[in-house]
C-alpha cells in the first residue's frame, strides 16, 4: 500500500475544490453551532453533551455528501480505468480514498474545537467526556465513510451512492434506536439493537471508552473497506 498516501493526498486536495464539500461543511458547522447553544445554558454540565449526543443523527446525512463521489465519480468520469491500469492495487485505491476522506472529516471537526474554547471561558469543562466524545465521532465517521465508500464503488451515479449510504446508515443507527424505544421487543432483540451504532457511540459521549466499542467500530470499518476492494476487483476484470 505504498501508493495509498499519494491517492489520499490527491483525494484530500480534491475536497477543497468540491462545492459539495463546502456545502456539507456549512451545514455541519451551522447545525452544530445551533446545538451548542444548549450547552451554554446556566446550570447545564460543561461537557458539550448536546453536540456529542446529536452528532450521529447529523452525520447520517453529512457523511454521504462527502463519500458519494469517492469512486462513483471516477467510474462516471472514465478516470477509474486508467487508474487501475497503472501499477496500483485495488487496496491502494480504497485505502487511499478512505484516508483522504477521513482526513477531511477530521478537518470538518476541527472548527468545533472553538466551542470548547468558548466553554472554557465561561465554565469549567469536564474534558474527559469531551475528548472521548471526539474519539467516538472519529470512529463513527470512519465507519460511516467506509459505508459510503462501499456504496460509491457499486454505482456510477453519485446520487444513487448518496441515497444508498443514507439508507444503510439509517438502518444501522436510527431504526435500532427507534425500535428500542417505541416497540416492546424480546430481551434478545432489545440487546441486539443496543449493540448497534447509536448505543455504542452514546457511551463515548458520556465519557466511557469501552475497548469493545473501539474494536466494533474498527472491525466493521475494515470489513466495509474489504468489501469495497472486492467490488473494485470484480468490476476491474468484468
Amino acid at each position: 500500500m505504498r501508493r495509498a498516501p499519494v491517492i489520499a493526498g490527491r483525494e484530500l486536495a480534491g475536497y477543497f475544490f468540491s462545492p459539495i464539500a463546502y456545502v456539507a461543511m456549512a451545514i455541519f458547522l451551522g447545525v452544530s453551532g445551533f446545538l451548542f447553544q444548549d450547552d451554554l445554558r446556566p446550570g447545564e454540565p460543561a461537557t458539550m453533551r448536546t453536540i456529542m449526543e446529536s452528532m450521529v443523527w447529523l452525520l447520517v446525512f453529512i457523511v454521504p455528501l462527502l463519500s458519494m463521489g469517492l469512486v462513483a465519480q471516477e467510474w462516471s468520469g472514465g478516470t477509474m480505468e486508467p487508474l487501475l491500469t497503472a501499477p496500483i492495487s485495488e487496496t491502494d485505491v480504497v485505502v487511499g480514498k478512505f484516508l483522504g476522506a477521513i482526513a477531511f472529516f477530521a478537518i470538518l471537526l476541527a472548527p468545533t474545537l472553538f466551542y470548547l474554547l468558548v466553554l472554557s471561558i465561561f465554565a469549567r469543562p469536564d474534558y474527559g467526556p469531551i475528548l472521548s466524545g471526539y474519539l467516538g465521532m472519529l470512529l463513527v465517521g470512519g465507519l460511516f465513510l467506509s459505508v459510503g465508500l462501499f456504496c460509491s464503488t457499486i454505482t456510477r451515479s453519485q446520487m444513487v451512492a448518496a441515497v444508498s449510504t443514507i439508507a444503510i446508515l439509517f438502518a444501522i443507527t436510527i431504526v435500532p434506536w427507534w425500535l428500542a424505544r417505541s416497540v416492546s421487543l424480546p430481551a434478545f432483540w432489545r440487546s441486539a439493537t443496543e449493540q448497534m451504532v447509536f448505543k455504542r457511540y452514546s457511551d463515548f459521549a458520556k465519557g466511557v471508552i469501552d475497548p469493545a466499542h473501539v474494536v466494533f467500530f474498527a472491525a466493521t470499518t475494515l470489513l466495509m473497506l474489504f468489501f469495497s476492494v472486492k467490488i473494485i476487483e470484480a468490476r476491474r476484470w468484468k
